[in-house]
């Protein structure tokens, strides 16, 4: 895009910036959302379905997350060049400031999809929250393209992130639990990562007892689900996805004990879903697949590919 182009862009989308709540909106997008520490040396199954999701088509991946994102760029860039993704670029903002440049959205104008790393949730939202650089990831979504975040870039998919709470202990009200707004490419849920590596089910149940209207997404290190958004979602990867569904809660006393009290919760359901396994987000129920099909599809070795660590080509190598 010319410079002048860049720069009309800019001001195209600081005087009509592009929210969530833009009831005109089309939502033709996919979203992948990693757990975090996706499999890099192994068989790569995540990652070989964000090439497949992007297939000739531009990524940019953006380290805004990350203290260190040179560092991170240079192990993306080898890992997403090696398994074929051929239109590959880097976007590094440090500042507000940076987020609404046309050096920026010109990184951006053209991409096919966009990949956000991990790091702090909140300095990615903080950085980037309602600048020309959100609204133009928000427009490559809602225009059918595809967003992809692990670890931090995943927990700012839904309206509402987590930011922190304790973690390897029952639940307990007011007890250090801390939400903020996230990006809001997904409605109706709350992401939690490195969910059973960190014992995190207990805060994922306390928040859903807030407001069980929402549904709770626990996902395991290296494990994904490919969002259909309002529709439905799959597995990926050798982990699994927890859904802590609150509809049919029966009572609680989130609302009536005193801060620190353990929580009680009456009536919520959990599913696990492992790779294959499909959830309908309209009827809140998961269907059993085969995690075999997913490995044929994307060219992993079936004996390898449960732990991550083989494609056929690999295996065929040996």
């Amino acid at each position: 895009m010319p410079t002048n182009g860049k720069h009309r862009r800019v001001r195209e989308l600081k005087e009509r910036p592009i929210r969530p709540g833009d009831p005109g909106l089309p939502h033709k997008g996919r979203l992948l959302i990693i757990g975090g520490h996706e499999d890099k040396i192994g068989g790569k199954i995540i990652l070989r379905e964000l090439a497949r999701l992007v297939g000739n088509g531009k990524l940019v991946v953006a380290t805004l997350a990350s203290e260190q994102p040179a560092e991170q760029w240079e192990e993306y860039e080898r890992t997403l060049r090696g398994i074929g993704i051929r239109h590959l670029y880097h976007l590094q903002i440090q500042s507000r400031a940076d987020a609404q440049t046309p050096r920026a959205i010109g990184i951006l104008e053209d991409a096919d999809a966009v990949f956000f790393t991990g790091g702090d949730q909140l300095r990615l939202t903080s950085l980037i929250g309602d600048t020309p650089v959100f609204s133009r990831c928000y427009e490559i979504f809602a225009h059918g393209g595809v967003i992809a975040g692990t670890s931090a870039g995943a927990a700012v998919m839904s309206e509402t992130m987590v930011v922190s709470g304790n973690s390897e202990a029952s639940p307990r009200i007011d007890d250090g639990l801390r939400l903020a707004p996230g990006f809001g490419f997904v409605k109706d849920m709350v992401v939690d990562q490195h969910f059973s590596e960190r014992g995190r089910i207990g805060r994922l149940v306390g928040i859903i007892a807030q407001n069980p209207r929402i549904i709770g997404i626990g996902i395991d290190e290296n494990t994904a689900i490919e969002v259909e958004p309002f529709r439905s979602f799959r597995v990926l990867g050798q982990g699994s996805a927890y859904v802590i569904d609150g509809s049919d809660i029966l009572d609680t006393n989130v609302a009536d004990e005193t801060h620190g009290r353990a929580l009680s919760v009456f009536g919520i359901r959990m599913h696990v879903l492992t790779q294959g396994d499909e959830f309908d987000l309209v009827h809140r129920s998961p269907t059993l697949q085969s995690a075999k099909e997913v490995d044929d599809e994307l060219g992993v070795d079936t004996e390898e590919g449960a732990d991550g660590n083989g494609t056929r080509e690999a295996a065929a190598a040996k």
